[in-house]
C-alpha cells in the first residue's frame, strides 16, 4: 500500500473516532423504560387494550357493555369499523360507515342460525365509503349464539378474518364469566331461600304462642316480643343485599334468642361477648343466624314435652348454655358459637358437610360453610369440634376487608 493510501486510511480512522466520540458525548442517556423492544411494546399495548375492554363485557352482552367495549375491540383488530349485535339488533357501531348498520342483521342471519363464521362484500353504493368487505364471527356461550362481532375493511383480508375469530373467542370468554357470575348470584339467592325455608313453621307458631301467653299476664312483655318477632322476620326475609354487617347479624340473633327465651325461660342460658371494633365487619347475609339456631336446636333437643308449658323447665334439669363470641384477631374477626348440648358423631358431621345429610338435616351448616368458601376461599370454611354428648363448637374467621364484600 502506498504512503498516500495509508494517509487516507489514517484520516478516515480519525474522522470515525471523532464522530463516535461526539455521538457518545451528545447521545441521550438510556433509560430503563426505553429498553423494551417494539414487539414487547406492542404486546403491552394489546394486553392493556384488552384489559380495558374486559370489565364491561363481564356484565353480559347488552347495549351498554357493547358501547363501552367496542372501541377497545376495534383497536385490537386495527380495523376501519366494528359492530356488535345480539340476536335481534345492532348493539353498537364503532368507526366509519355507520350507514351499513341497517343491513347488518340481514347479512348475519345465516350465521345466527348456523353458528359459523361468514364473510361478505358490503355492496355499498357510496363510492367514497372505504368499507367494502366484512367478516362476521358468532359470540357463543354454552353452544348458544348470543350475537355477533362484525369487522369491516377496505378489502378482503385473511389476517383480519383470523384476528376477528381470536378476538371473538376472547369476548366469548368474558361473556361466559358473566354467565358464571349470574349463576353464582342465582345460587346464592337459592341458598338464602333455603335458609329462609329452614325457619320452621313450628318456630313461628311457637313464638306466636309464647307471645300470646303473655298477652293477659304481662301485656308489655307481649308487646316487646311482638316487635322483636316483627324485626326478626323482616330482617330474615329482606330482599336486597348479598352481604350484611356483623352488627346487623348479631342484632337479628339477639331478637331470635329473645323469642326462644320467651318459650324456654331459664332453660336457656346465653353468653354474648363482642368486641366493638368488629361490629362493622361485613359477612354473607344469614351466615351466623343458622349456626346459632343449630346450637339452640341441639342444645334444647328433647327439653320440652307437650305436658310442660312454654317457659318452664323440668325438675333437676340444668340450663343449656350457648356462648357466642365475636373477637378481634388482627386482620380478621373470629366468631365462635358453642353449646353444651347433644353434639353428634364426627363422621355424621363429615357426611353433612359433604352434602350427604339429606334434604333438611344440617342444611344450615353446609350452606354457611359453602358460602364462606365461595366468598373468602377454602381457608375460611367452618371449623367444627363435636362429639356425642360433648356439645358443639363452631369457629369461623372473617377478613375485616375483602374486595367486593360490603354490608348493606
Amino acid at each position: 500500500m502506498t504512503g498516500a493510501g495509508i494517509a487516507v486510511i489514517a484520516v478516515l480512522a480519525l474522522l470515525l473516532f471523532g464522530t463516535g466520540f461526539l455521538l457518545g458525548r451528545t447521545a441521550r442517556p438510556v433509560r430503563t423504560s426505553d429498553v423494551g423492544t417494539p414487539v414487547e411494546h406492542a404486546t403491552f399495548e394489546t394486553l392493556h387494550t384488552a384489559s380495558l375492554a374486559a370489565p364491561p363485557l363481564r356484565a353480559g352482552l347488552t347495549e351498554e357493555s357493547a358501547r363501552r367495549s367496542a372501541r377497545g375491540l376495534r383497536s385490537l383488530l386495527g380495523t376501519d369499523a366494528l359492530c356488535l349485535t345480539d340476536r335481534e339488533s345492532v348493539l353498537v357501531w364503532d368507526g366509519e360507515g355507520d350507514h351499513h348498520g341497517a343491513d347488518v342483521m340481514h347479512q348475519v342471519e345465516g350465521l345466527l342460525a348456523s353458528g359459523r363464521d361468514t364473510a361478505f362484500h358490503s355492496d355499498c353504493g357510496d363510492l367514497d365509503c372505504p368499507l367494502r368487505w366484512a367478516v362476521a364471527v358468532p359470540l357463543t356461550v354454552d353452544h348458544r349464539v348470543l350475537g355477533t362481532l362484525v369487522a369491516y375493511a377496505p378489502r378482503e383480508s385473511a389476517v383480519l378474518a383470523r384476528a376477528a375469530g381470536e378476538v371473538a373467542r376472547w369476548v366469548c370468554v368474558q361473556l361466559e364469566l358473566a354467565e358464571l357470575d349470574r349463576s353464582r348470584t342465582q345460587l346464592i339467592e337459592a341458598e338464602i331461600k333455603a335458609l329462609r325455608a329452614q325457619i320452621s313453621p313450628h318456630f313461628i307458631f311457637n313464638s306466636l304462642a309464647a307471645i300470646a301467653s303473655f298477652v293477659r299476664t304481662d301485656p308489655e312483655r307481649a308487646r316487646e316480643l311482638l316487635l322483636e318477632f316483627a324485626d326478626f322476620t323482616r330482617y330474615s326475609f329482606r330482599r336486597h343485599g348479598e352481604f350484611t354487617t356483623l352488627a346487623d347479624e348479631l342484632h337479628s340473633i339477639d331478637q331470635y334468642l329473645a323469642l326462644v327465651r320467651a318459650r324456654f325461660g331459664e332453660r336457656l342460658s346465653v353468653t354474648l361477648q363482642v368486641a366493638p371494633e368488629v361490629l362493622p365487619v361485613s359477612l354473607p347475609f344469614l351466615c351466623l343466624q343458622p349456626l346459632v339456631e343449630n346450637a339452640v336446636k341441639h342444645g334444647l333437643e328433647g327439653a320440652v314435652t307437650p305436658s310442660r308449658p312454654a317457659g318452664t323447665a323440668r325438675a333437676g334439669d340444668g340450663p343449656i348454655r350457648v356462648t357466642i363470641s365475636a373477637l378481634d384477631a388482627g386482620a380478621e374477626a373470629e366468631v365462635v358459637i358453642e353449646d353444651d348440648g347433644t353434639g353428634m358423631e364426627p363422621e355424621r358431621l363429615r357426611q353433612i358437610l359433604r352434602g350427604e345429610g339429606g334434604t333438611s338435616t344440617g342444611i344450615g351448616l353446609l350452606n354457611v360453610d359453602e358460602r364462606l368458601r365461595q366468598v373468602y376461599g377454602d381457608d375460611y370454611g367452618l371449623v367444627i369440634e363435636t362429639g356425642v354428648g360433648a356439645g358443639m363448637k363452631i369457629t369461623l374467621r372473617l377478613p375485616k376487608y375483602r374486595a367486593g364484600v360490603h354490608g348493606s
